[in-house]
C-alpha cells in the first residue's frame, strides 16, 4: 500500500490503532532514520494488518458504526506510521492526543543540497535557505525553485548542477509518498482473540514490547476500557506526584492476583476477566492510594523522582492488597518503611527484575513476617550498616543520596537560606534543588575541575551538597562556603545540624575541603544508622529454603529427583517399572531419616514439568496426585500415607513438578516386587548417599534395631 494511501485511509476513517496498542513512543533519531532509509530506498519493515467488520475497542475519539463495512486494524507497524503522519501532515493522527505522543518527532529539517537531516538548531539554519523543514517539502509549501531564487538573492551562484541537485533533492523527499509499505493481511474472518495472539507471536520475537506491554494487549482483547481504565489512574496518581508507567499497573494486578512476577502469560487468558476487574477494583479504591500515602507520610517520600527504583512498591502493593482492606498496624507500617528504604539503598530491583519479584512475592503471600524476612535476605547479598565510605566520590545520583533526604525531611530540616521546610513544597521556585556548599567554580580553580579524574568527583560528591529550594540556590551564587555557612549559622542556628552539615568552622576553608568531607560523610553514615535502626527492630526469622536453593544443591541422602512419574520420555511410552522406582525412593527415605523426592526433575537439577504424565494419564494435577496416593496405599497402606507423606506441587520459573516428603516412620517399609516368574518378592530399601540401596531381608532386623536405639 502507498504511504499517501495509509495516510488517506487513516483520515477517511478506514485505518484504525486497536485500544490495546501501546502509545507512541518513538524518539527523534527513529524518525529521523525512518527518513533517511526513505529517502535513500532502502527497506524499512512491513505492516500487519486485520481486516474485520467487528472491530476491537479502538484509539481515539472515532467509534466503528457497522455501516461502515469492513475496516483496517493496524497491528504492527504503528510507530512507523505515526511517524510518517506527523512528518508528513505535520499533526497528531486522529487516533492519537497529545498526552499520547511521548516524544514529539515532528519539526525535522532537512539540507536540500547535502540531504542531512537534523531537529531545528537556530545557529545552523535560521539565515541558511537550504535547511527547510521536512512538511513544508511534504505539503509542497517549498519547491526547489523557490530555494534556488532566495539563494540567488542572497547572491549566491547557482549553476545548471546545482539548481538540479536540489531540485532533485527536493523530488526525492516528496517521492516517499509514493512508495510502497508492504503490508501482510489477517483475512476477515479472524476473531480478536485470534488476532490479538498474531500481534502478540509477531511481537514476542523482537524486543520493542516488554513481557508487561504484550500482557496488556492480551488483556485488552478480553477487557476493551483496560488500557484507558489504568491510564485514568495513572494521571489521578502524576498529580500527586507519583509517576508510573502502564507497566507498574500489569506488575502490580500479577503480583495481587498471583504473587509472581515473572509469568505474564498467567494474564493472557479471558478467564481472568472477572478476577482482573475484581483486583482491579480493590487496587484503584484502596490500595494504589493507602500505599502511595505511606510513602509520602511515613517514609517521606514526596514524588518518584526519589525513588530508586520504583518496583520495590510491587511487593508492598501485594501485602496490602492481601490485607482485604484492613489497614495496617504501626508495626507492620515500620517494617515495611524500613524494607522499602533498604530495597532502595541496597538495589534490590536493578537487576533480575521478575525473578527477584518471584522470590519475594512468594514470601509476602508466606511468610507470618514477611519484611522480616525480606529484609534479611537483603543482609545476605549486602551489609545493612551503611559506611562513610560508601559516600566517597558518590554524586547525587547514588541511591544514598535518596536516603540522605528523606533522612532530612524525617528530621524536620530546612532550606539554608530561606528556611523553608524540605517537605514538598507549593510552586516550582521552591522545587529543591541539591547544591554545592563548596562552589565548583572555586574548587576547579585549585585542582578539583573536570581535567583531574581523581579529584572531580570529590567536587561533585553528595557530601558536598546541601538541599535548597530553587529560588535559594539562585540567590546563593559562588559565596565561599565559609561566608555562606557563618550566615546560615547565624540566620538559622539549627539548619545546618539538620542537614548533617559539620559546624566546626576551621573545616569551612577551601583548603580543608576533603576534611570537610570526610567529616560529613561521618556524620551522614552516623546518623542513617541511627535512623534506620529507630525505625523498627528487625526480626531474625528462619526461612525455609525455596523450592529453587533445594534444587540448586543437587541430590543428596535427603534428597533425589525423578524425571517423571510414568512416562519413559527415551522411548516415548508409559514405563511402570518407573513407578516402582517412585515407590522405592519413598520406601527408602522412610526407613532412614526422611527426605523429599521431586518428580519432573532430572538428575542434573533441570526443570522438565509433569506434562508428560498429566498426559499419560488423561488427568491435571489433582488426578495425578490421586493416582500418586494410590500407588503409595497400595504399597505401604493408608496410615503411612496419610501421616508420613505430604504431596505438593511448586513451579519454579513456571514449570510445575511433583514435591514428596517423607517423614521417618518406625516401622519398615517393604516394597513388593514382581519376580522373573511373576512370584511376589518382599525388597527393603535404605538410603546412602544420594540414592537407594537395597538392604538383604536376614540384615533388616538388625538394622533397625541399630537406627531405633
Amino acid at each position: 500500500m502507498k504511504i499517501s494511501t495509509i495516510l488517506d485511509k487513516v483520515d477517511e476513517h478506514q485505518l484504525f490503532i486497536p485500544a490495546f496498542q501501546r502509545e507512541y513512543v518513538w524518539k527523534r533519531d527513529d524518525a529521523k532514520s525512518l527518513i533517511d532509509s526513505l529517502i535513500k530506498q532502502y527497506p524499512t519493515g512491513t505492516m500487519l494488518t486485520w481486516e474485520t467488520a467487528n472491530p476491537p475497542e479502538l484509539k481515539g475519539p472515532h467509534k466503528y458504526d457497522e455501516r461502515q463495512g469492513a475496516v483496517r486494524i493496524l497491528l504492527d507497524g504503528q510507530q512507523r506510521i505515526t511517524t510518517l503522519y506527523m512528518l508528513i501532515r505535520g499533526t497528531i493522527p486522529p487516533y492519537y492526543t497529545a498526552p499520547e505522543i511521548m516524544h514529539d518527532t515532528r519539526n525535522l529539517y532537512v539540507n536540500v543540497e547535502t540531504l542531512e537531516l537534523s531537529y531545528y538548531t537556530r545557529a545552523r539554519m535560521e539565515n541558511n535557505p537550504l535547511w527547510r523543514n521536512i512538511t513544508d517539502i511534504f505539503l509542497k509549501r517549498v519547491r526547489g525553485k523557490d530555494i534556488v531564487r532566495h539563494l540567488e538573492a542572497r547572491g549566491e551562484a547557482v549553476p545548471r548542477d546545482r539548481d538540479d541537485r536540489i531540485d532533485d533533492n527536493v523530488q526525492a523527499i516528496q517521492n516517499i509518498l509514493e512508495r510502497d509499505f508492504p503490508e501482510q493481511t489477517i483475512p476477515i474472518k479472524a476473531a480478536v482473540r485470534e488476532a490479538i495472539d498474531i500481534f502478540y507471536k509477531v511481537n514476542a520475537s523482537g524486543v520493542a514490547l516488554t513481557d508487561a506491554e504484550l500482557a496488556l494487549a492480551q488483556i485488552s482483547g478480553y477487557w476493551p476500557q483496560a488500557r484507558d481504565t489504568f491510564k485514568r489512574k495513572l494521571a489521578e496518581l502524576a498529580e500527586q506526584g507519583f509517576i508510573f508507567k502502564l507497566d507498574h499497573i500489569v506488575y502490580a494486578l500479577l503480583a495481587c492476583m498471583y504473587h509472581v512476577g515473572s509469568e505474564m502469560r498467567r494474564l493472557h487468558g479471558d478467564e481472568n476477566y472477572e478476577l482482573i476487574r475484581e483486583t482491579w477494583k480493590r487496587l484503584d479504591e484502596h490500595v494504589l492510594d493507602y500505599v502511595v500515602n505511606l510513602l509520602r507520610t511515613r517514609a517521606y517520600v514526596d514524588h518518584t523522582d526519589e525513588i530508586n527504583s520504583i518496583y520495590a512498591l510491587i511487593p508492598m502493593i501485594a501485602y496490602c492488597f492481601d490485607r482485604k482492606g484492613e489497614p495496617l498496624e504501626e508495626r507492620e507500617i515500620r517494617k515495611m518503611v524500613k524494607w522499602f528504604y533498604f530495597s532502595q539503598i541496597r538495589r534490590r530491583y536493578v537487576s533480575q527484575l521478575p525473578q527477584k519479584l518471584d522470590v519475594d512475592l512468594r514470601i509476602v503471600a508466606e511468610s507470618p513476617q514477611p519484611f522480616d524476612e525480606l529484609l534479611n535476605g537483603i543482609a545476605e547479598e549486602s551489609r545493612l550498616e551503611v559506611t562513610p565510605e560508601e559516600f566517597e566520590g558518590r554524586s547525587p545520583a547514588h541511591p544514598l543520596f535518596g536516603l540522605v533526604r528523606w533522612y532530612m525531611k524525617s528530621r524536620g530540616a530546612m532550606c539554608l537560606t530561606t528556611g523553608v521546610g524540605l517537605r514538598q513544597n507549593m510552586g516550582k521556585k521552591y522545587q529543591l534543588e541539591k547544591d554545592h556548599i563548596f562552589p565548583y567554580a572555586r574548587l576547579r580553580e585549585v585542582g578539583y575541575g573536570m581535567g583531574n579524574r581523581l579529584k572531580y568527583p570529590l567536587a561533585q560528591e553528595m557530601a558536598n551538597r546541601a538541599l535548597l529550594t530553587q529560588v535559594a540556590n539562585r540567590s546563593k551564587a559562588a559565596t565561599s562556603a565559609a561566608e555562606y555557612l557563618a550566615e546560615v549559622k547565624r540566620r538559622f542556628p539549627n539548619a545546618l545540624s539538620l542537614q548533617c552539615i559539620p559546624e566546626d568552622e576551621s573545616l569551612w576553608q577551601r583548603d580543608q575541603y576533603e576534611e570537610f568531607l570526610k567529616a560529613r560523610r561521618r556524620l551522614f553514615a552516623d546518623a542513617l544508622n541511627d535512623f534506620l535502626e529507630g525505625i523498627t527492630e528487625t526480626v531474625e526469622v528462619e526461612t525455609p529454603a525455596s523450592i529453587e536453593d533445594i534444587i540448586a544443591e543437587g541430590e543428596s541422602e535427603e534428597l533425589e529427583f525423578k524425571s517423571s512419574l510414568r512416562w519413559d520420555r527415551e522411548a516415548g511410552v508409559v514405563n511402570k517399572r518407573l513407578e516402582e522406582a517412585v515407590t522405592k525412593t519413598v520406601a527408602a527415605f522412610g526407613n532412614v531419616e526422611g527426605g523429599t523426592l521431586l518428580i519432573g526433575v532430572d538428575d542434573s537439577g533441570q526443570l522438565l514439568g509433569l506434562e508428560s504424565d498429566y498426559a499419560s494419564l488423561e488427568a491435571d494435577k489433582d488426578r495425578f496426585e490421586l493416582h500418586l496416593r494410590d500407588l503409595f496405599q497400595q504399597q505401604f497402606g493408608v496410615p503411612f500415607t496419610m501421616n508420613k507423606l505430604s504431596i505438593a506441587f511448586p513451579a519454579p520459573q513456571g514449570i510445575e513438578i511433583c514435591q514428596i516428603d517423607v517423614k521417618p516412620t518406625d516401622d519398615p517399609l517393604i516394597v513388593i516386587a514382581k519376580g522373573a516368574n511373576g512370584q511376589r518378592i518382599e525388597k527393603f530399601y535404605v538410603r546412602s548417599g544420594n540414592s537407594s540401596q537395597e538392604l538383604p531381608m536376614k540384615e533388616m532386623k538388625a538394622y533397625l534395631q541399630e537406627r531405633l536405639r
